[in-house]
């Protein structure tokens, strides 16, 4: 029978296919850090109080790509080179979602607007990694080899995502809520598309690595479809609601280390 389980523990059991998850996993969370390391030092004067909050979530970021090299050295493999098709920050990146790394290579201080433009992409970015994270503790948890990194990891996008939530209702109360509501649905429908694309493409090379049958791969591809199918039916939407969590200013200190993982 087909899991969320089973098929994560095909890929963790093999060097191979470990070895490509978590260069995948690695390269994007090193992306974000980037993307948040520069938005933070562009922050407009108005929005001069997101500047820590921005940096630490970029410095978060950077310690889950650490984490997931830390776990390819564990096991003595390094990294491969990412797969176009599988680069899921890239590939929103050129379907116009978030800031383009041209305007943050800049040296101009960001607008509100880029702001609003940012904490939406994050918010719904935010709510995958989140959403995956819940599934992996829920699954592996406990597992001696990576369920302490799963569970540090799923700690800091709980609080990525609470932050989101709150700092865009500050903007939506001093009066961007309908610009912050349109933002969030073109990041949203823009989004499930590159998730169903990059999903596609990781398990197809994962079905190359590990020998799956055609039907096993089928199945998979009708699963992924179908779960597309369900997010543009309305799924979407709760990637763009927003509640003021109950964990308030989640990213107001300083992040926590990346643990030793030798």
């Amino acid at each position: 029978m087909l899991s969320a389980k089973s098929l994560f523990q095909e890929i963790l059991d093999n060097d191979e296919s470990f070895r490509l998850f978590c260069s995948i996993a690695a390269s994007g969370e090193t992306q974000g850090g980037w993307e948040n390391g520069r938005i933070s030092a562009l922050v407009p004067p108005e929005q001069r109080d997101l500047g820590p909050k921005i940096a630490r979530h970029g410095a978060d970021e950077d310690k889950h790509g650490r984490i997931f090299n830390a776990l390819l050295k564990k096991r003595g493999l390094t990294p491969v080179p990412v797969p176009a098709e599988t680069d899921y920050t890239m590939l929103l990146e050129r379907h116009g979602i978030g800031l383009a790394h041209e305007r943050l290579r800049a040296e101009q201080p960001l607008t509100e607007q880029d702001i609003i433009t940012y904490l939406s992409h994050s918010r719904v970015t935010e709510q995958r990694a989140a959403d995956q994270m819940v599934m992996l503790v829920r699954c592996f948890g406990d597992h001696p080899e990576v369920g302490r990194a799963i569970r540090m990891i799923s700690h800091d996008e709980v609080n990525h995502l609470a932050y989101c939530h709150e700092e865009l209702l500050r903007l939506a109360y001093a009066g961007h809520g309908r610009t912050i509501q349109r933002v969030l649905r073109e990041c949203a429908l823009a989004e499930i598309r590159v998730y169903r694309d990059v999903s596609l493409a990781v398990m197809a090379h994962m079905g190359r690595i590990l020998g799956w049958p055609k039907a096993k791969s089928a199945a998979l591809a009708a699963g992924i479809h179908g779960m597309y199918a369900y997010e543009r039916a309305g799924g979407w939407r709760r990637m763009v609601s927003l509640s003021m969590p109950e964990h308030r200013d989640a990213l107001g200190g300083p992040a926590t280390p990346a643990p030793e993982f030798a």
